[in-house]
């Protein structure tokens, strides 16, 4: 019966190769790490930490652990390490665990803004149901709005201020959070789970100075296994001393079981890739492809959120084509041939189920070695398919776009132009392997 999910793997690897990935959040691991992954490693049960465990025979764990630890803290510059996360929303879940109690007050930025759901959304989530969560915004050029941060940070005296993004293409300045942290008396977290292969090749500013706790996960620009990492920095064991066992506690016995220690291995591993001069130009690639990108969308007449990008991703404002056309953009998209995600927007005018952006992002395609001109292209192919489709819109009546999402998919699955584009998307994709340095 095996033979049935080989099956499905193999199908899975021949859409990766032959379509084009600009999920932000997304990337492609070496062969070593792949192999990590696949090893003995995943045999074993190691509750606890390096020297600590509740079982027998984790020598070897241990040796591996201790060694992704002091990798990371080589690679950012911190004196804490906790790798054994299993990924970024339980990781930010074992923060709150470790520093807040019930009930205390967390800023993060809103979703619909470009924050993430463990940033304190309300109502629906873990982060904003059992904390009183207060959001701040971006301001009408798409930016962070620190005005507005400063004052709400001083009308409601958060515990834990977060410094993160899911969908915000600018730069996070960690010092202008340092500051309205430390007038009100808060804990800095940053959460850069989305910048981090940047931020270790020197592409965006670091918040190791100013933060006093990071969270990051490992498979996005660190170009790592699927799991998470904490660090605490200098800055933040002054505060408090007590704070990295705090961390470990509120991991293990707080939120989880033991660790997987074929990812932990698989993040030894990135972690010294990244180490490496190769990975460094690769981060820079990853910049100028979402340079080239968004600016041929905008060549192309296509609004971008904030008019571009300073990181690895961007996000296409589609209201100029109708307000909740981000889901038709990207299912059509899938079926030509390069996979992406629907977004919200600053200000959405229609809701997170039907939104009116698209997210992309260059971390993938550069990681198979596409470059400019390979960016230029993908540009022309999604805007003729945004061109294709626009008069594809929500009807007026809310009750009718489940309805009318179901019959386009199956006019998408069918249009002969946009088989004709993956068609073109095809032949070049299969030009470049999943993983190249």
């Amino acid at each position: 019966m095996s033979e049935i999910v080989f099956n499905i793997i193999e199908k899975e690897e021949q859409r990766q190769k032959e379509m084009v990935g600009l999920i932000p959040s997304e990337n492609h691991i070496s062969p070593e790490v792949r192999k990590a992954l696949g090893s003995v490693l995943s045999s074993k049960y190691s509750e606890g930490y390096p020297g600590r465990r509740y079982y027998e025979g984790n020598q070897f764990i241990d040796e591996i652990e201790n060694l992704a630890r002091d990798r990371v803290k080589k690679l950012l510059g911190v004196p804490y390490v906790n790798v054994q996360p299993y990924s970024g929303s339980p990781a930010n879940s074992a923060i709150y665990f470790a520093i807040l109690e019930p009930g205390e007050t967390i800023m993060g930025l809103k979703l619909a803004m470009g924050g993430h759901l463990t940033h304190g959304h309300p109502q629906v989530t873990f982060s904003g149901r059992y904390y009183n969560s207060v959001q701040y915004g971006v301001d009408k050029e798409a930016r962070i709005d620190f005005a507005g941060l400063r004052k709400l940070a001083h009308e409601h005296k958060p515990k834990v201020i977060v410094a993160g993004n899911t969908a915000y293409p600018f730069e996070l300045d960690f010092k202008a959070f340092r500051e309205i942290a430390d007038e009100v008396g808060a804990w800095l977290m940053a959460d850069i789970s989305h910048i981090t292969g940047l931020v270790v090749a020197g592409e965006h500013p670091s918040p190791v100075p100013y933060a006093d706790i990071i969270m990051t996960t490992t498979h996005k620009t660190f170009r790592g296994p699927r799991g998470a990492m904490i660090l605490v920095t200098e800055r933040g064991l002054e505060r408090d001393p007590d704070l990295g066992k705090k961390i470990d506690a509120s991991i293990i016995p707080g939120l989880q079981g033991g660790p997987h220690n074929a990812t932990t291995a698989g993040i030894a591993i990135a972690a010294a890739e990244a180490m490496r001069p190769e990975f460094k130009n690769y981060a820079k690639q990853i910049c100028r492809n979402a340079d080239a990108l968004a600016g041929r969308l905008m060549e192309h007449g296509l609004k971008l959120v904030g008019d571009g990008t300073e990181t690895h991703l961007m996000v296409v404002d589609l209201t100029s084509y109708g307000d909740g056309f981000g889901t038709q953009v990207a299912y059509a998209m899938d079926v030509a041939g390069i996979y992406a995600n629907r977004n919200t927007i600053p200000n959405e005018p229609c809701s997170p189920f039907y939104p009116s952006g698209l997210r992309l992002g260059t971390p993938l395609v550069t990681t198979r070695g596409m470059k400019e001109e390979e960016m230029v292209q993908i540009a022309d192919w999604i805007f003729r398919v945004i061109e294709h489709i626009k008069e594809e819109q929500l009807p007026t009546d809310k009750k009718k776009w489940g309805k009318f999402i179901k019959d386009f998919k199956k006019r998408a699955d069918q249009d002969t132009e946009l088989q004709k584009i993956r068609t073109e998307v095809k032949v070049m994709a299969e030009r470049f392997p999943l993983f190249r340095w």
